[in-house]
């Protein structure tokens, strides 16, 4: 069974830890916050088996087989390292990291330790991403020439949103979600990349369009933002209809429709658990066949969706502090 860690006690943590409590394969085996009380109530309440007030010290612990990084964006990088530096293996929640810089530098240092070292985007590796794919190659919806996808959530009162130094802002919160279901959608084969956001007073990006332009032609039109809700809806859209895909985020339904905008077909993705436990299984599965990557998404795919984040940010003029 493998012994899973958290490094980070809030709410992220407090869903990973439902996801792991419902799996038969993986035991919730350690706990770690900077404060030690909160880890101990952490651990009484989701039944982890150890809790420690330092990273430190957790990552010294050699039943340890893999962490999940469950901190503040800002922070990825320096616990992720600490992990690698220690022989775990790490999943890392999204984004990644801060830039691609620090991702080439960590997956490095993971490849030559020959350890295991994934972003936590979760629909890379849920069964609706293959149902997805099925529509599109079957030829139902034609040819696909664009799409277009919302995500946004009213996220403004909370506080290491507004902050630089917490890499806030809606791209590494909402925006990443959007380029990775470009990239399973379309592919890697961007041409050029549009982009526009505004700004917070305190600097972050509040909202921002996103447009890909492929290399055959193909458009991902896209809008997040943490001041509103929106719709959450994604479109692929065809030459002999479009797939409308609800909530983009955890997919709920996949609705097909034809030419004359007649309902073609619909699919439901399966009950789960979370959606988080798609993930720590391909985590699972590629450690015991000892790999550095997740089939899912693998470390090349990670380093493209942060170098465009990087791009992105620069046509804005918003660098992100580093620690």
């Amino acid at each position: 069974m493998m012994k899973m860690a958290i490094i980070g006690a809030g709410g992220i943590a407090q869903k990973m830890a439902d996801t792991i409590n419902g799996l038969e394969e993986v035991e919730a085996y350690a706990i770690a916050a900077r404060d030690y009380d909160r880890a101990v109530a952490f651990a009484k309440q989701y039944g982890f088996t150890k809790a420690y007030g330092s990273y430190e010290e957790m990552v010294c612990d050699v039943n340890v087989d893999l962490v999940y990084i469950a901190t503040p964006h800002s922070h990825h990088y320096q616990h992720a390292k600490l992990c690698l530096e220690h022989n775990k293996h790490v999943i890392c929640e999204k984004p990644f990291m801060v830039n691609a810089k620090q991702a080439e530098e960590l997956i490095k240092i993971a490849e030559a330790k020959g350890l295991l070292i994934t972003e936590a985007i979760w629909t890379r590796y849920m069964p609706s991403r293959k149902m997805i794919d099925d529509v599109i190659t079957s030829g139902v919806i034609g040819t696909p020439t664009s799409l277009t996808a919302n995500l946004g959530y009213p996220l403004a009162h909370v506080g290491r949103m507004l902050t630089p130094e917490l890499a806030g802002g809606a791209l590494l919160d909402l925006g990443v979600y959007l380029l990775h279901f470009a990239g399973m959608a379309f592919g890697q084969e961007v041409d050029r990349i549009i982009s526009a956001a505004t700004m917070t007073e305190e600097g972050v990006d509040a909202r921002e369009s996103i447009t890909l332009i492929y290399k055959d032609g193909k458009t991902a039109v896209m809008h997040s933002s943490m001041l509103a809700v929106l719709d959450r809806r994604a479109v692929i859209f065809g030459t002999k209809g479009y797939l409308e895909i609800q909530n983009l985020n955890n997919p709920e339904k996949l609705t097909v429709y034809n030419s004359s905008y007649e309902e073609v077909s619909v699919a439901y993705p399966p009950k789960q658990i979370t959606g988080f436990e798609y993930q720590v299984l391909a985590c699972k599965e590629a450690i015991e066949n000892k790999k550095t990557e997740c089939e899912a998404i693998p470390h090349a795919e990670i380093l493209r969706i942060m170098k465009m984040m990087d791009e992105i940010r620069a046509q804005w003029e918003y660098e992100i502090p580093t620690i």
